[in-house]
């Protein structure tokens, strides 16, 4: 696999737009990709890499990790209408209560900043859990709905792009 580069200005900090999750909220074979985390202040992956040391008999120590579990938080999460990834998440988690079905949606992480600016790094997911973990807020205030995305299933790698009206494509890597 040749090396990824980002494609900013050296010495320039990045813009936290430049690296986006999706939610498919279409069909496998025909994905409608929609940005999760409208009113959303702060998100960031957590990657857990269940790492452990060991040491032998010997008493050299030895490093180990795994490919990593990615979980990204979504907190506080406002319920808009017009927020078609949140309404497909609410639609499946409050009204059908379906885990099965939470636990098989497709996300696709797109780093605008990797890769080159016309076709940015991204990653496909297709057997990702979403979860709520709350739903409510302060009286006077507005509902929210936290959600926390874990991403699964076989990885495929790729690239992404997306038009002036916002609309992504995810091409896999040959």
């Amino acid at each position: 696999m040749t090396a990824t580069t980002m494609n900013t200005t050296a010495g320039q900090t990045i813009a936290r737009e430049a690296l986006i999750l999706y939610l498919n909220t279409s069909t496998t074979s025909t994905p409608t990709w929609s940005a999760i985390g409208k009113r959303v202040e702060d998100a960031s992956l957590d990657y857990d890499w269940n790492d452990s040391n060991v040491q032998d008999i010997l008493g050299n120590v030895y490093a180990m990790m795994r490919k990593p579990v990615i979980t990204e938080s979504f907190d506080p999460y406002y319920l808009d209408s017009g927020d078609a990834a949140i309404a497909k998440i609410w639609d499946l988690a409050v009204v059908q209560q379906d885990a099965q079905a939470l636990c098989n949606l497709d996300l696709l992480l797109v780093h605008f900043y990797g890769g080159s600016a016309a076709t940015p790094f991204a990653e496909r997911y297709p057997s990702s859990m979403v979860k709520i973990t709350g739903l409510g807020g302060e009286g006077g205030g507005n509902l929210e709905m936290p959600i926390e995305a874990t991403f699964g299933g076989e990885r495929v790698i790729g690239t992404a792009s997306r038009t002036s009206a916002g609309v992504v494509t995810f091409t896999e890597s040959a």
